[in-house]
């Protein structure tokens, strides 16, 4: 009976762990804009095309430039960058999701020259304008939304007029399992020993 429950519970955590890897996984390619390079204390301009990932206007990348660090790595973006002619003036990202999934999202986000700069974010349902961020450190902001669709698009687009302001940086969407889906998987297993015993 103990070897039982032992095993019992040693899969439940097992399951658990296992869903929770799947559930951290950032479904967004290059979503703190690493894998371009930049030099440190610089920065540079590249077609969309050339950032993987990311679509829509030309991307300003930027590498602790004017002792500003990123959120997270070493690159971020600057928002009001330098529009191709031929493209909206922002930033998206379309991804693989499930109807009916929920997920959650977050990124971080300052402001270039004044507190006043902002954005509007779009993801699912879920349409905000940012205006809440300052010049002197990285403010953050997460959220959740229920897929229905089987892709998904994530957008930035600048409200602050300009090629100056709204940086963005650590840009994360992860699929979450339902509320109660770990308590059901852990009563299947128990009802599953249970009746074992009773066979027995």
């Amino acid at each position: 009976m103990k070897l039982l429950k032992t095993s019992l519970l040693s899969a439940v955590i097992a399951a658990s762990a296992s869903l929770s890897i799947s559930a951290s996984a950032n479904l967004l390619v290059n979503g703190s804009f690493e894998e371009n390079e930049v030099a440190p204390n610089s920065w540079q301009v590249f077609n969309s095309s050339g950032v993987s990932g990311w679509d829509g206007s030309n991307i300003e990348i930027w590498n602790s430039y004017n002792d500003i660090d990123a959120a997270d790595g070493s690159n971020f973006v600057e928002l009001n960058a330098h529009p191709a002619s031929d493209a909206p003036f922002s930033l998206m990202q379309t991804f693989n999701t499930v109807i009916g999934q929920f997920y959650e999202f977050s990124f971080s986000y300052r402001a270039r020259s004044n507190d006043s700069e902002s954005f509007q974010f779009m993801l699912g349902s879920v349409n905000e304008i940012i205006d809440d961020h300052t010049t002197g450190s990285w403010s953050s902001y997460t959220g959740g939304f229920v897929a229905d669709d089987v892709t998904s698009t994530v957008s930035f687009t600048p409200i602050t007029t300009g090629t100056i302001g709204n940086f963005l940086d650590n840009v994360v969407v992860e699929a979450v399992p339902e509320p109660g889906t770990l308590a059901l998987l852990g009563l299947g297993l128990v009802g599953l020993g249970a009746a074992r015993r009773r066979r027995a």
